[in-house]
């Protein structure tokens, strides 16, 4: 257990060099296209004084936040996958993050993925819900006001144009699978009837219900590498669980995951370590949570033991441009009966800014619906691994689902991609209550599950 993490921070971690190696030589003297990657990372912290998702910040902790990414280049256009530590990024804001980065990287915005880790002591970002705030005339909703987020934007745009001449050759990729032990548990505690009798939140301080089983999670942490000979480059994460274990400190915090990432990079500091949280909607740390500040550490502890072991155990193999490709299927996702537009206004004009979801979250997804926009479901193939990368607070069972799809190969998910959506639940959830597929926590209908199913099944390329 390393309980002696060093209080200074690395503020930036970029991973920089020549393009060396035979392979690559090689490929480049047969006219080969060889498989590069530029990293990049920058701060994400808000300024004291600025809002979070829930708290204005006092003050600074030990870590910050960060937004940080690769760029793969060598399958025709370049393909940029980008993860954040705010709490969710929305509508005209994954738009104007996706475009911003697409432009440095010299890509199209359909091949740029943009996730957040949704820890709460964070921002959230969403350009739509400013412009109707602004466009309403009302005065009190600091959360979406973006000054601070369009600065982020262009501080990973130039990250990726300073990083993009010194790409690293890619010679091989690599894949491995650790179980995460003691984190993950399922919130939604079923009564006798079926129906959500209870929910175990990411705290929980109930003894009987942390004493219940953890329920249907998805325990492995997938991890997809890519390396330069023997040197790795970069080192992304996927493992699906809500990420707090305290909130509402007034501190921007990247909570246990980001202490995770952080302690792996420490560890294997020649690489930019990258983690996206998987379909994690239903699940939290409730069961092994009971509140208690030591516990933050402890859920890290946790977590950096998986990420290692599954580096430890990875199968790397060669990597060509052929072996590398990124497909996008656009879907419209079915809106929740309860959104009306004119209630939502009039609750804008009169009611104050509440919780996250609040109605002008709701109201900007609501236009972004009518107005016909799509949302872009991706999937990332890289030899016999594939990601997918799907919006919204997905519940587990989309991500299990996709894994058995495709057993022949290693499926890894990236959820909260673009949050317009909250919480997606399965159609089945939708009759069994609970607050996750509740009127103020999800945006969509019971529908959304056969869109989505449907959209990863063309993805992962399932035969009838």
């Amino acid at each position: 257990m390393r309980h002696h993490l060093l209080p200074c921070i690395v503020a930036a971690l970029t991973v920089v060099g020549t393009i060396t190696g035979g392979r690559a030589a090689a490929a480049e003297t047969a006219g080969e296209t060889a498989v590069k990657i530029a990293a990049f990372d920058v701060d994400a912290t808000p300024p004291v004084g600025s809002a979070m998702a829930y708290d204005p910040v006092r003050r600074h902790g030990e870590l910050t936040l960060r937004c940080r990414g690769i760029v793969l280049l060598g399958a025709e256009q370049p393909i940029v996958v980008c993860a954040v530590d705010w709490i969710g990024i929305a509508n005209e804001g994954q738009d104007a993050f996706r475009e911003a980065l697409a432009e440095a990287a010299g890509t199209t915005r359909d091949r740029v993925a943009v996730h957040t880790l949704h820890q709460h002591d964070a921002p959230g970002c969403d350009f739509t819900a400013e412009r109707i705030i602004r466009e309403l005339g009302v005065a009190d909703y600091g959360r979406f006001e973006g000054t601070f987020h369009r600065q982020v934007i262009q501080r990973a745009a130039d990250a990726i144009r300073a990083a993009l001449p010194a790409a690293d050759a890619v010679t091989h990729y690599g894949r491995g699978v650790a179980t995460v032990k003691e984190i993950a548990s399922n919130r939604r505690l079923p009564g006798p009837d079926g129906r959500v009798r209870a929910t175990r939140y990411t705290t929980c301080r109930d003894a009987a219900m942390r004493a219940e089983p953890e329920g249907v999670i998805d325990p492995q942490l997938s991890l997809l590498s890519f390396w330069n000979g023997d040197r790795p480059l970069a080192v992304l994460s996927y493992y699906a669980c809500h990420p707090q274990s305290y909130y509402r400190t007034g501190i921007p915090s990247p909570d246990f995951p980001g202490i995770a990432r952080f302690i792996r990079g420490q560890d294997v500091p020649e690489a930019l370590h990258v983690h996206f949280n998987g379909a994690g909607g239903n699940l939290g740390a409730g069961k092994y949570n009971d509140g208690a500040k030591e516990n933050r550490m402890k859920l890290a502890m946790r977590l950096a033991d998986a990420m290692q072991q599954a580096l430890d155990t990875t199968e790397k193999f060669p990597l060509a441009a052929g072996d590398l490709g990124w497909q996008t299927v656009p879907v419209r996702l079915p809106v929740a009966p309860h959104l009306k537009e004119a209630e939502l206004i009039q609750a804008i004009k009169t009611e104050p800014a509440r919780g996250y979801i609040a109605k002008a979250d709701q109201l900007a997804w609501l236009q972004r619906c009518t107005a016909g926009r799509a949302i872009d479901i991706a999937c990332l193939r890289v030899g016999q691994s594939r990601v997918l990368h799907l919006p919204g607070e997905l519940f587990v069972e989309y991500q299990l689902a996709a894994k058995a799809m495709r057993p022949d190969l290693h499926v890894a998910m990236a959820a909260y991609g673009e949050y317009g959506p909250g919480y997606i639940g399965t159609t089945a959830a939708y009759a069994e209550g609970g607050y996750e597929t509740s009127a103020g926590a999800s945006n969509v209908a019971p529908e959304a599950e056969q869109v989505l199913t449907e959209a990863m099944r063309k993805l992962l390329e399932v035969k009838p």
